[in-house]
This record gives structure tokens, C-alpha cells and sequence, in this order.
């Protein structure tokens, strides 16, 4: 998948959509190897690579740094960029600032978290040619709004809300939408009522597509296990084994052999 145009018609053919969160060049040269469709160069990058404790930390340079390296693999699949916090809310002029940041960094499309009546925001970098994703549910940047990272949309008023901004956020000109730690019957019922397609992390089966974050299915981090993440491998203990190896091969001057080494 290389296009918006692409994402779109995957809802229109039922056909499932899988994106993947990576951060850098190495991990985008394997992925782009895969069957995964669309890679997301998200703000936790802020989290997983850079230890903060929320998305509050990555800057418009943050992002555009990290979308370089992964655009850099070309990987011949559709790249879309986090817009980081507040950049949508500190006027016209720095929002386009970032925004043409992010799409010369190699940035496909761009993905924005807004709350109802920021839709604007949305119209008008779509109306500058720019693809944009809608980000609902738990939208972490405002974390501290919510008190944490929480399920969203639990009653019946929050799910209304939700789902009249998915419809709101579409009519602005957004061609996908990532719902984030929501009811699956809330998910499902957006799903139907959108023609854009769904991508849901933590929002049940019944959405158009489904997004993790790299290290998360690879396993990287045993000590990070929310509900809606599983594991596809162990590899905290395969790289720990790995280095582990390394680290008793050079004890032993069993590393270099004479094969590895120059004459």
C-alpha cells in the first residue's frame, strides 16, 4: 500500500488494513519487507525511544527527524507522521510550519488528534493537499485531560460524542480514522456509520484495521503489557540472549575468528 487513495478502497473491498508503529531506519527496512500495509511514525516515539513518560515531549524536530530515517528505507508503503502536540493549536501560520515539515521529511500522510470543534484544523490541512487521519477514543496527548491513559466512551453521552466528532472529522476531509481504547461496540458502530476506513488499537475486531507499535508485538519490553497488546514474539529474550552470546564469545576468544578477522 503506497497511497491515501489505496487506504481508502481497502474499506470499500473489505479488504483488512495493518499498520505498524516503527520509529527508525533498520526496523523500516525489515518491515517494508512484510505484508504490513501502512507504517506510523507515531509521537510515542517520544515514550519508546526517548524514556519520556507521555507523547507531551516530541517536537515538529522529533518527528521529522525520525520520519527521515524511516522514509529513508523506502519501503514503498504509505508513511504517516503523528502532527506532535499543540501544533495544531498555536494559529495557522506554525500549524502549516509543521505540517510542510513533516511532508518533506517523507511523511505520506499525517495523523492529528483534535477534540470536538478542532475539526477545522483538519479542513484546512486537507483543502493544502495534505492526507490526514483522524486520531479518537484515548488520545494521548491529552492525558493529562483524562487523567491518565484510560478507556474511553464508557457511557452512553461520551460514545454519542465520540462518534458525532468521527462523523464531524470525515465531513472536515479526513480519509481514515485510528480509534484508540473504546468499547468495540462503540468501534464497530463508527466503523459502519463512516465510509473512511477504522483502524483500532484497543477497539475489539470489528473495525477495518488494526495498529501496534513495533517493540510491543516484537516483545520488547516485558513490563509494558496492556490489555490490547499481544506479543507475536519474545524478543527481550532473544536480544538478550543474543548479547549474552556475544558477551561470553569475547570472554572466551572465541570472537573474532580468523575468518572474521583481516591479514
Amino acid at each position: 500500500m503506497k497511497t491515501i487513495q489505496e487506504l481508502k478502497e481497502s474499506k470499500q473491498k473489505k479488504k483488512r488494513i495493518s499498520m505498524v508503529t516503527c520509529y527508525d531506519h533498520w526496523s523500516a527496512k525489515i518491515v517494508a519487507k512484510t505484508d504490513v500495509d501502512c507504517l506510523l511514525v507515531g509521537d510515542s516515539v517520544a515514550m519508546v525511544v526517548h524514556g519520556f513518560s507521555n507523547t507531551l515531549q516530541a517536537t515538529t524536530e522529533m518527528m521529522a527527524l525520525h520520519t527521515q530515517a524511516v522514509s529513508r528505507a523506502q519501503t514503498n508503503k504509505l508513511i504517516v507522521t503523528d502532527l506532535p502536540f499543540l501544533a495544531h493549536r498555536k494559529g495557522r501560520k506554525y500549524m502549516m510550519n509543521c505540517v510542510d515539515s513533516l511532508m518533506k521529511a517523507g511523511a505520506s500522510a499525517l495523523k492529528i488528534e483534535t477534540a470536538p470543534g478542532q475539526e477545522n484544523a483538519v479542513h484546512y490541512i486537507s483543502q493544502s493537499g495534505v492526507p490526514i487521519i483522524g486520531h479518537l477514543g484515548l488520545t494521548p496527548q491529552y492525558v493529562h485531560q483524562f487523567g491518565g491513559f484510560k478507556l474511553q466512551g464508557k457511557s452512553e453521552e461520551e460514545g454519542q460524542t465520540i462518534l458525532d466528532h468521527a462523523k464531524k472529522l470525515e465531513q472536515a476531509g479526513a480519509h481514515a480514522l485510528v480509534l484508540e481504547c473504546i468499547p468495540q461496540a462503540l468501534a464497530q458502530r463508527i466503523t459502519q456509520e463512516v465510509q473512511i476506513p477504522t483502524i483500532g488499537i484497543g477497539a475489539g475486531l470489528n473495525v477495518d484495521g488494526q495498529v501496534l507499535v513495533l517493540h510491543d508485538l516484537l516483545g520488547f519490553n516485558s513490563d509494558f503489557k496492556p490489555r490490547f497488546v499481544r506479543f507475536f514474539a519474545d524478543g527481550e529474550k532473544w536480544m538478550g540472549t543474543a548479547v549474552n552470546q556475544f558477551s561470553q564469545a569475547v570472554t572466551d576468544k572465541t570472537f573474532p575468528k580468523d575468518e572474521e578477522s583481516f591479514r
